[in-house]
């Protein structure tokens, strides 16, 4: 009786072949393409990633073991690293002859989908690579939704922030966030009450990613009617914190810096929730903090929070931030610090604010070799 195999592939689903034994590369492109697969076949490994590279394949079929390699597969093996680094989803299914088990098993340690040995039984063979496509396939599908759920999250999260900062006579802003995942817990925002007074404000949630993000929407939510009622300082973050007791999960909090500029008479009042002390840079270069004077948001339903006023007048600059800036740490463990923050405003008393942000994200992003622990905003306000 003729042996029978799996059903046929669907049609377009190409398989790369590497082996460097002729006559083994022609039986298996005869069984393969007997099954309705397509197939492209090379000899040598450098050939494998300059496939992959030009084309698109469902599966890479790969011989471990070459004749010129005299590091017991070695080559085969580092071939199957290179494959993982460049496709993390691409089924590779290696072929090694019998009495080769343990190179098998560190092909799989580094990250091949499976293997068969040499001489093959095509059933086997043939059922193992299509269940790795099958298993790829929904793999990638999974992947898609969850790309799909991160874009959307991330769109939500964008919308949350002011999409440009309102001008505001004899100063300069800029603003940014870096979230260390694809949504954070950082939160700003820079509203126009009136032709004179306009809201600064800058939070940040305990925790990152996902969670995080949830809390900044319902934070978001409480806070939006509260700034359009003009309340002093001191008494939106009082009604902002009995909201959120109610909302935020046991041992999750947010710290808080809201502020009121008065443009006419140069003075900025605000209140400290908690939150890392802004920095105010003078014109002559001192420099000096906006201390927090309250507890953090969520946690304390009764605190009576206070508020204090500071000029702000020509030259002088005002750094609103997260600690994911100025905590952002080198390989030492030795973070940025403010007072990295204070010098970079002191070296450029020339640059505008938007320069400013530049130069400090910079900065801090070359001290953490890129490599942010936390969510990073900030907020930089010039009197001109």
């Amino acid at each position: 009786m003729p042996e029978t195999y799996p059903g046929a592939a669907p049609t377009g689903t190409r398989v790369l072949i590497a082996d460097d034994q002729p006559q083994i590369l022609e039986a298996l492109q005869l069984l393969l393409k007997g099954c309705g697969f397509s197939t492209e076949a090379v000899t040598h490994p450098a050939r494998v990633l300059r496939a992959l590279e030009a084309a698109s394949f469902d599966a890479v079929l790969l011989d471990l073991n070459y004749a010129r390699d005299t590091t017991a597969g070695q080559e085969g093996l580092e071939l199957v690293s290179q494959i993982r680094s460049m496709d993390k989803l691409l089924p590779v299914v290696v072929m090694t002859a019998w009495g080769s088990v343990d190179q098998a098993v560190e092909a799989m340690r580094r990250g091949a989908s499976d293997f068969v040995q040499k001489p093959w039984e095509n059933r086997q063979l043939l059922e193992r690579l299509q269940n790795q496509m099958s298993r790829a396939q929904a793999q990638r599908r999974a992947q898609s939704r969850r790309d799909d759920e991160v874009r959307e999250a991330r769109e939500i999260q964008d919308n949350l922030l002011p999409k440009q900062l309102p001008e505001v006579a004899d100063y300069e802003m800029a603003a940014m966030t870096r979230p260390l995942r694809f949504v954070g817990g950082d939160y700003y925002n820079v509203v126009r009450l009136s032709p004179r007074h306009t809201m600064l404000c800058i939070a940040d949630v305990a925790g990152k990613g996902m969670p995080a993000a949830l809390l900044v929407s319902s934070f978001q939510a409480a806070l939006h009617p509260l700034i359009g009622q003009r309340l002093a300082p001191c008494e939106l973050c009082q009604r902002l914190n009995r909201i959120l007791c109610d909302l935020t999960p046991v041992g999750k909090f947010i710290s808080f810096f809201y502020a009121v500029l008065d443009s006419q008479d140069k003075r900025l009042t605000y209140c400290n929730a908690g939150h890392n002390p802004p920095l105010l840079i003078r014109a002559d270069g001192r420099s000096t903090e906006l201390n927090a004077a309250g507890a953090v948001l969520g946690q304390f339903p009764d605190w009576r929070y206070e508020q204090s006023e500071v000029q702000i007048r020509s030259g002088d600059t005002l750094l609103l931030f997260t600690d994911g800036l100025v905590e952002a740490c080198n390989p030492d463990e030795e973070s940025f610090g403010e007072d990295k923050a204070v010098w970079t405003v002191q070296e450029n008393p020339n640059s505008s604010a938007e320069d400013l942000m530049a130069l400090l994200i910079r900065a801090a992003s070359q001290h953490c070799g890129e490599a942010f622990q936390d969510d990073a905003s900030l907020i930089v306000l010039k009197a001109i």
